[in-house]
């Protein structure tokens, strides 16, 4: 190997290419040209869900928070508290709108108190909609916009993202199977949304609490029923160890969604990049959450009867009828009462007129190709 003498004009030539090397990078730097990036800490948003932590909707907020945190590479971080952590449950809007927390996870029916229109995304018949459909409408119908008007109405300093279609939500649970509208008056129930107004049109006593409080009211006999969610919400929640009667179908939550709220300041705040996977996050966290939801909301549902002794019963059609009509009556009289939710109302009919129809023409009846294969055949004719 040759050897390499060190001279005087060598070292002066390093250091003059040295020196150039950085009156380079100082000019590329003054010309605007890229630089190589130091490290920087994360940004942390504190979140807190409407949910008890161990509640599977508090896992779908964990959900989505993992999913922008690895989406992200370590730009954003959310962390997701449960509900009372900073605020409860229904305090979640004001405490983001004020930037006491810096998002959170819950439902726009929630907002009820606010205003009336609020639980249009969430209480009532969907006229005919399911979930995944009226998160259509919201998407392209004109619902968002309409959502942003109402939280401009009420001063609310948001950037709200709906997601996660619910199936419909039961009835509720009983003491003893509910035969007819009468076995409903002078129940104290809870639920929440436009449906207090529903159901206090047909007689019934009700009160409005979060869902970590529904259990404890209903073991102290400060509830007769009370309705809920889903399957895995109830069992988590302990419904089955207060009664084993639960009433399916209805029509006071028939089609609702999660909402997944920012301060709108740290929104605007965040990197173009980062907002737009927060935004493609939450889409992306609606078919995960829908998926999640058939796999455990049927294995709940099944094990409550095997495992928990829980009877379920169909709600008769006379309770589903008056239902309907009852919340007829209270959207006629708050849509007299506010343009804005008549607004919204017109809106979703329009939508749901070609909507539900379409899809109630299109697929095949379910419940025909479910008996085909797993229903009780009559044993074959002796020849």
């Amino acid at each position: 190997m040759k050897k390499v003498v060190k001279t005087k004009e060598t070292t002066s030539s390093r250091r003059g290419f040295l020196g150039g090397a950085a009156a380079g990078t100082a000019s590329a730097a003054a010309l605007g040209f890229p630089m190589i990036a130091t490290a920087q800490a994360p940004a942390q948003l504190r979140f807190q869900s409407t949910w008890p932590s161990k509640d599977i909707f508090h896992e779908y907020a964990l959900d989505f928070a993992k999913k922008v945190n690895d989406m992200t590479g370590g730009e954003l971080k959310i962390e997701v508290l449960p509900a009372g952590a900073v605020v409860p449950a229904f305090g979640l809007l004001d405490a983001v709108s004020k930037g006491t927390l810096d998002g959170g996870h819950g439902v726009v029916v929630y907002h009820y108190g606010k205003n009336n229109a609020l639980a249009l995304w969430g209480s009532g018949p969907g006229y005919g909609m399911d979930a995944n459909m009226l998160l259509a409408w919201h998407k392209y119908g004109g619902g968002k916009e309409l959502l942003d008007k109402v939280y401009k109405a009420v001063g609310a300093n948001v950037q709200s993202f709906l997601y996660g279609p619910m199936p419909t939500q039961p009835l509720g649970w009983f003491k003893k199977p509910v035969t007819k509208v009468e076995d409903l008056k002078g129940l104290k129930f809870r639920t929440v949304g436009i449906s207090i107004d529903v159901f206090t049109g047909m007689g019934v006593a009700v009160n409005a609490l979060p869902g970590g409080e529904i259990v404890p009211a209903l073991d102290r006999g400060l509830l007769d029923a009370a309705e809920f969610n889903n399957a895995s919400s109830d069992r988590i929640l302990g419904f089955p160890d207060v009664t084993k009667v639960c009433m399916l179908q209805s029509f006071h939550q028939n089609a609702e969604q999660f909402e997944i709220l920012f301060n709108k300041q740290k929104f605007d705040a965040l990197p173009a990049k980062v907002r737009a996977i927060i935004e493609n996050a939450a889409e992306a966290s609606s078919a995960d959450m829908s998926w999640k939801a058939i796999d455990r909301y049927s294995k709940d549902y099944m094990e409550m009867q095997t495992k928990q002794g829980v009877k379920f019963y169909k709600t008769p059609d006379a309770i589903l009828q008056k239902q309907m009509e009852a919340y007829d009556q209270v959207v006629e009289k708050k849509s007299a009462e506010s343009p804005l939710f008549k607004e919204i109302i017109d809106s979703q009919k329009e939508f749901a007129a070609r909507a539900a129809r379409w899809d109630m023409d299109t697929n095949a009846n379910r419940r025909m190709a479910y008996n085909h294969y797993f229903g009780k055949k009559a044993p074959a004719k002796k020849s």
